[in-house]
């Protein structure tokens, strides 16, 4: 047996097959949701094409050594990358449905703020993998927040005020997981306040202000803008303990919840579900982040570990969002649920972000310490 051969018997034994068996559930989850049971169902074809295209480049993934995501020139080649495409995308992309947020290849979609994620989360791990002991200084934190807001403005020009959200919770909750200060964490609420009511009266567009608006008054305008969200909420309780069966959703199948595919998954799913689908799919999602936690723990340096929180705290940033919005507890702002929605750029995304942290995993190390070599200032 070559030596090829025995590396990649020993990575694939390796494989968290626990956290595979548990995306299976909420994988299934969307796609029974999204069918309509009513003929051919395109999404369901599409969704299911793609999931098989997101194991494929899981498990590639999942063989490669990323240690080179490591170096400085790699990570800055990554960032100017990212920000020339966003930029690009500003530049030439024709505006659809009130934003520029595709890139359309006509048989498909890219949506780029989903791989920028991953591309911020590597670039903070990078950068507080070797300040986590001098943290307290409010230094860093600000050049973290350099870099956070360059996609955060580029991401919100286009507009895609979900995305936006996604980048400040990922960058916040990073920033937290690397050993903030109360201090410092007060400036930063006062900071994002003041940013806040900068981009209320100089950036967000009408639609924008008026779904905030929705989230103080759901009721206000339920025939307009409040639909949604009305509908939404609806979904939810009319689902109670047991749910009305698969199929037999009558927001969805009757098309009183739009969107029940993509940001509404949730709503639709919980109404043919019930409490106790619901508690089922918390648990399968409780667990996949368990999971990921326990792989960032035993990561080999503080980038590796750094790496796997920051994606853990992306995928709870999701969940956050979207639940939030599907109960009326949050605005309406067009986030997808991780895994179930319908998608090829989030999905891709996120099944990226898990073969790289099983890569990572390859090398891993119960006892982790920093041992990169190539730093330069600021990175």
């Amino acid at each position: 047996m070559t030596r090829n051969t025995l590396g990649v018997r020993k990575s694939f034994l390796a494989m968290d097959w626990l956290m595979v068996v548990s995306l299976l559930p909420i994988l299934g989850a969307g796609l029974v949701t999204m069918n309509s049971f009513i003929g051919e169902s395109i999404l369901f074809d599409k969704q299911v094409t793609w999931i098989g295209l997101s194991f494929i480049l899981f498990f590639l993934l999942s063989f490669f050594d990323f240690r080179f995501l490591r170096r400085t020139a790699v990570l800055v080649a990554l960032f100017l990358f990212s920000v020339l495409i966003l930029l690009v995308l500003l530049a030439i992309v024709r505006t659809t449905n009130g934003a520029q947020s595709w890139f359309n290849f006509g048989a498909f979609s890219l949506e780029p703020s989903d791989p920028v994620k991953l591309v911020l989360i590597a670039i903070l791990a990078k950068y507080f993998s070797r300040r986590h002991i001098e943290i307290a200084h409010i230094r860093h934190i600000l050049v973290s927040g350099f870099y956070a807001l360059a996609f955060f403005f580029l991401v919100l020009l286009q507009p895609d005020f979900g995305a936006t959200i996604i980048i400040f919770l990922v960058w916040f909750g990073m920033v937290l997981v690397s050993g903030i200060s109360k201090k410092h964490l007060a400036l930063v609420f006062c900071i994002g306040a003041l940013a806040f009511a900068g981009l209320w009266f100089y950036v967000f567009k009408d639609y924008q202000k008026q779904r905030v608006i929705n989230f103080i008054h759901p009721l206000s305008d339920i025939r307009g803008t409040g639909y949604n969200a009305y509908q939404s909420t609806i979904a939810v309780g009319s689902g109670e303990v047991f749910g009305k069966g698969v199929g037999f959703g009558t927001q969805s199948r009757l098309k009183f919840l739009p969107e029940y595919e993509t940001d509404f998954i949730f709503a639709a799913f919980a109404e043919e579900w019930g409490f106790v689908g619901v508690f089922l799919l918390f648990f399968f999602y409780a667990f996949l982040i368990w999971r990921i936690l326990l792989h960032a723990m035993r990561g080999s340096t503080n980038f590796e570990m750094l790496f796997g929180l920051g994606l853990a705290v992306l995928f709870m940033s999701h969940l956050f969002v979207n639940i939030g919005m599907n109960i009326g507890l949050l605005p309406v702002t067009g986030i997808t649920l991780p895994f179930m929605s319908y998608g090829g750029s989030h999905l891709i995304t996120e099944f990226a972000g898990l073969g790289i942290l099983m890569g990572m995993s390859r090398y891993q190390r119960a006892a982790h310490k920093d041992l990169s070599k190539n730093e330069l200032p600021g990175v």
